[in-house]
């Protein structure tokens, strides 16, 4: 099968190219109805998450590109986590319960991304490469 590491550069970019753009499209939908309204979201939003749809779609967007990678992934990983503990946790300990798994899984993703980077095909990488 030869050597696996190799690809991680490349498969951690596909990681965080597909979290994002998955990511991006709760935004989409919180303040464009795109493609359909958020589910158990009527009427204008509340502020709160009016900045949980912005941090979405324009940090989804940023790490959809790969750039500024870590500081993005690092806030929208805090997002997903005070998103979990007000939503989420008080209904249930357990993800699977309180439906809460998205929230709890991208935390974790975008707190490695954080910490990783954007990978090999990521803007940052390619700013990076420039003499």
């Amino acid at each position: 099968m030869g050597n696996l590491t190799v690809w991680t550069p490349r498969v951690l970019s596909l990681l965080r190219i597909a979290a994002a753009l998955a990511f991006m499209e709760h935004g989409l939908m919180k303040l464009f109805h795109f493609p359909a309204p958020q589910p158990g979201i009527t009427g204008a939003l509340p502020p709160i998450l009016l900045v949980a749809a912005w941090l979405e779609l324009v940090g989804g967007g940023l790490l959809t590109l790969g750039l500024f990678t870590r500081p993005v992934a690092f806030i929208l990983s805090g997002q997903m986590a005070v998103a979990y503990f007000l939503a989420h946790a008080p209904k249930s300990l357990y993800p699977a319960l309180n439906m809460g798994e998205a929230a709890y899984l991208y935390c974790f993703v975008f707190f490695f991304l954080a910490f990783a980077g954007g990978g090999e095909w990521s803007l940052d990488a390619q700013v990076r490469k420039r003499p």
